[in-house]
């Protein structure tokens, strides 16, 4: 997912405001319409592509349920939980709201969300996977759909540029590195080796092969070396030209993937969540392929995880409860919803919608779900959701990378900073 640099800042601030206000208004929601239906509001973010099918797949909802209206409230990712935060601030929740791991907690623990357990049908979801979106044994949230965070690669830039395809069983980071920079000279610098991440999932990836857990209770499990290491590898990503100086990937940092360097044809690799896989190859108009995130050399595992794409949960003061947790339902469970969202939201954590749709995919998302059939038995156990804070772990370790990458900061110092602010922003 991609982020937005100033996208928690005000969510972060209307914490106050909750604790004033969570007790004020009789509720939230749409009401009923002036022709008796009764009216839903559905919040979520995205790109445009998302916005239609999502649409499509309200009116298929609204055929089904005559008696129910459903508003979308979408917008970007940049300002989404801004904007969600200030309605929940002002007891304007919206019925239904799309949340991410990351901000999960902080909802379910603010007493915003409805307990969904017995209200949705949940027995065709992985039993590991639905456990992401329980919190102290309430079902607050029920997962779209799975992925994994890993590499995307334009295999014809790669041989344009005169390298080689990787073996991804068994690369490392010092490849990861050399085949970047190979691209770049190879190409005389016309298309780059990769662009850089500063996603925390990309942490958590290196983290885990250190064997260190990116959380440990209410702070981070993460040693200072660790995260120098880390930013060692961009910074030689950096010296070698194999990605963008700073100021440069900090720019293409802050785009969608239709912007970013593989997406524009003018970089062959970049490290996303799988199901960005159809996204960055529409954009691309070219043949794209999934990796394995590279590996340190004697590494016990290669760190990578199943994660929810995204999750649906329903306002606890919503004053439709039955006919939100009916909604959600349908987009889950429903194949005919299935079949107009296809992987947007993650491959179906519904077995029987998977199945379902499994051969209506586009050929980027039966990749996408080869290459997670195949790297199965390799993928540890998906997180927990994580402490109340995390939402702002992003905009954290971007800043810090970044000040890392422009030389302002010494890593010593910034890895100190870092882990002093994250734990003040998760110790709530």
């Amino acid at each position: 997912m991609s982020s937005g640099k100033k996208m928690w800042s005000a969510a972060l601030l209307a914490t106050a405001v909750l604790a004033v206000t969570a007790a004020c208004g009789s509720g939230s929601g749409g009401g009923e319409a002036a022709d008796g239906k009764v009216k839903l509001r559905f919040s979520y973010w995205g790109s445009d592509a998302r916005q239609k099918m999502t649409e499509e797949a309200i009116k298929k909802f609204e055929a089904k349920n005559p008696t129910i209206d459903v508003e979308g409230e979408f917008s970007d990712w940049a300002s989404y939980y801004e904007t969600l935060s200030t309605k929940v601030a002002g007891s304007d929740a919206p019925d239904v709201i799309s949340l991410e791991i990351r901000g999960l907690r902080e909802y379910a623990d603010r007493g915003t969300l409805a307990d969904l357990a017995s209200k949705v049908n949940t027995a065709d979801i992985d039993g590991k996977v639905l456990a992401t979106g329980a919190i102290d044994g309430k079902q607050f949230a029920i997962p779209t759909g799975v992925n994994a965070f890993s590499l995307l690669v334009n295999p014809g830039l790669v041989k344009e540029a005169k390298a080689e395809m990787p073996d991804d069983t068994k690369w490392t980071w010092q490849d990861y590195v050399d085949l970047s920079a190979k691209i770049t000279s190879g190409s005389g610098g016309k298309i780059t080796g990769t662009q850089l991440s500063w996603n925390p999932a990309y942490l958590q990836i290196y983290a885990a092969q250190k064997g260190e857990p990116f959380y440990q209770g209410n702070k981070l499990g993460l040693s200072p070396q660790t995260i120098k290491d880390w930013w060692k590898i961009m910074q030689d990503l950096i010296s070698t030209k194999g990605a963008p100086e700073a100021a440069k990937s900090s720019e293409i940092g802050a785009t969608s993937i239709d912007q970013s360097l593989l997406g524009t044809n003018t970089g062959a690799m970049g490290m996303w969540w799988s199901n960005q896989l159809g996204a960055a190859a529409k954009a691309s108009g070219q043949e794209l392929e999934l990796l394995r995130m590279p590996k340190l050399e004697g590494a016990p595992t290669g760190g990578m995880f199943l994660q929810p794409a995204m999750f649906y949960a329903a306002s606890a003061k919503s004053e439709h409860a039955a006919e939100a947790a009916k909604f959600i339902d349908f987009m889950v469970n429903d194949p005919e919803a299935g079949a107009i969202i296809l992987s947007d939201r993650g491959l179906p954590a519904s077995s029987k919608v998977l199945a379902a749709v499994r051969d209506k995919l586009p050929d980027a998302d039966k990749k996408t779900l080869a290459f997670l059939d195949e790297a199965k038995g390799e993928l540890t156990d998906p997180p927990a959701a994580p402490p109340k804070g995390a939402s702002a772990m992003e905009d954290i370790l971007t800043r810090y990378s970044e000040e890392v990458m422009f030389g302002r900061m010494t890593p010593d110092d910034a890895a100190q900073k870092f882990i002093t602010e994250a734990n003040a922003s998760i110790a709530g």
